[in-house]
């Protein structure tokens, strides 16, 4: 019977290139063939008790029909005599249910009719076997082949199956052609009626994280510690480390002998830019350390806010900022603060700016403007709304007195800005009717 040679030759070759157990097939096809096989008898009106054996010494299907064992037979669909009985199973009795086994041209119909759903079932078993083998992968590296570009999405042929590298976890700039190799990071498995889908990404920053651990020992050591990333994919990646062992330069160890290791991670990346800094506990440090290759000249933290802004030699703007404020922008990524650059002459003409603006108010020197500004004061509001003590300390004036006529007269002065911008009656309430300080 052909068909069930090449049965028997599908299930082999399915079972040692799709690593699916055999007894899942043999279960398969025995389910798939009785269904087939009760469906053909309804189809006469016939209601049987059937049952499918996979014979495995001859590679055979074998369909068994269940009769009542009779001594006069009335329906010989459903019964049979005793002789008959006898015949197949010496110890049969009347009244005995014995399987018959039914003709091999019905079963090579059944088997035909079979066929989609035995390749369903099969299908089904790979998927399993595919989603428990990749399941506990997520996270890590996969390699594979380039096989075909389906609506912007690129087929990557992983051996035992493909996985899918979407447009969103692609990088814009990275090309590829059929039959070229591809590493990728597996992000993400979705179960859908096809079976499991592998998703692969190249943009991810923790592709980059798992380049350095494959590239890096001392990373996979637990010596040096990736702390944290910030990538423009294709672009620029920052990776902040941090050694565990006083002896071990992280950033050194990152890098290789003459580059060597970190010059693979650019090649695997298609040449994008890999800044690889020394982490700090300081925020201050680490920004500075995140704005490389810029210098930095100060640094003035807001805690409250978690701002910085960074002051930078004239020259070094640009190199900070970066192309399209990508340099600025991915260390404030890294270090998770908002960072904002300035430079030395800017930062000189607004002093400049806010000691004339601070010495415009009744009774306030070029000495003490400069010391307000130094100590934060850099707006009206600034001072309008501080308190007493913290204006006496920051401007060395001589008394509360004297820092609440300075706070009367900014108040008033910051009044008189906004009227001029605005309708009086848009004059934020609390200018326009709250208390001055130190009247009630």
């Amino acid at each position: 019977m052909p068909e069930l040679t090449e049965l028997t030759r599908v299930m082999d070759s399915v079972c040692k290139d799709k690593g699916i157990e055999k007894d899942e097939i043999v279960s398969a096809v025995e389910e798939a063939v009785l269904s087939a096989a009760q469906k053909l008898f309804r189809m006469q009106d016939l209601d049987k008790e059937l049952e499918v054996h996979f014979n495995e010494n001859d590679g055979d299907v074998e369909l068994f029909e269940f009769k009542t064992v009779v001594e006069d037979i009335e329906n010989a669909e459903m019964e049979i005599s005793v002789g008959e009985a006898v015949d197949l199973d010496p110890e049969a009795e009347l009244g005995d249910q014995i399987g018959v086994k039914i003709n091999p041209d019905f079963t090579r119909i059944a088997i035909q009719n079979a066929k989609q759903r035995i390749l369903q079932s099969i299908k089904e078993a790979e998927g399993k076997v595919i989603y428990e083998e990749f399941k506990n992968r997520k996270g890590e590296l996969i390699s594979g082949i380039v096989r075909r570009v389906e609506r912007r999405n690129i087929i990557v042929d992983l051996g035992k199956t493909e996985a899918i590298l979407p447009p969103e976890q692609q990088v814009q700039r990275e090309y590829y052609k059929p039959k070229e190799r591809i590493r990728a990071l597996l992000v993400d498995i979705k179960e859908t009626k096809r079976g499991p889908q592998l998703i692969l990404s190249r943009s991810h920053r923790d592709f980059v994280r798992k380049l350095f651990i494959s590239e890096v020992p001392e990373i996979g050591d637990q010596i040096v510690e990736i702390k944290t990333i910030s990538r423009d994919p294709g672009g620029r990646t920052k990776i902040a480390v941090i050694s565990n062992d006083q002896d071990v330069d992280p950033v050194g160890a990152c890098v290789g002998m003459r580059g060597a290791r970190v010059q693979n991670i650019i090649q695997e990346l298609r040449g994008e830019k890999v800044d690889i800094v020394p982490w700090s506990h300081d925020p201050a440090r680490f920004a500075c350390n995140a704005l490389s290759p810029a210098s930095v000249s100060k640094v003035i933290i807001d805690d409250e806010n978690k701002s910085m802004e960074i002051i930078v030699d004239d020259d070094q703007l640009s190199l900070a900022i970066g192309r399209r404020g990508q340099n600025v922008r991915l260390a404030s990524q890294l270090t998770e603060w908002r960072i904002d650059i300035k430079t030395d002459s800017q930062v000189k003409r607004e002093q400049q700016d806010v000691v004339s603006l601070l010495m415009s108010l009744p009774n306030v020197k070029e000495v003490t403007a400069n010391l307000l500004y130094a100590d934060g004061f850099h707006k009206l509001e600034d001072i309008a709304f501080s308190d007493s003590e913290t204006l006496i300390k920051s401007g060395g004036l001589k008394d509360e007195e004297e820092a609440e006529k300075l706070q009367i007269a900014a108040r008033i002065s910051l009044k008189d800005k906004l009227d001029q911008m605005t309708d009086p009656e848009e004059t934020p309430q609390e200018l326009e009717e709250g208390p001055l300080v130190g009247q009630e």
